[in-house]
């Protein structure tokens, strides 16, 4: 996600996005460990997209 799309957003929404890219990750690195991943870049674009979601969380609760 953009940083542009992400700072429209809640923290609501920004919470559960959080959660949501935290659980792709987890499942993503257990896959990696276990067997293939289809494209291993994955989990890096999954990590910067968690560092981006709370980049901007941050940037609100600061804000505030």
């Amino acid at each position: 996600m953009k940083p542009k799309e992400l700072r429209q957003l809640s923290t609501e929404e920004l919470d559960t996005e959080l959660h949501n890219l935290q659980e792709e990750l987890f499942s993503l690195e257990f896959k990696h460990k276990t067997q293939r991943v289809s494209n291993p870049l994955k989990i890096r674009t999954t990590r910067r997209d968690i560092a981006r979601v709370l980049t901007i969380k941050n940037e609100k609760k600061i804000r505030r």
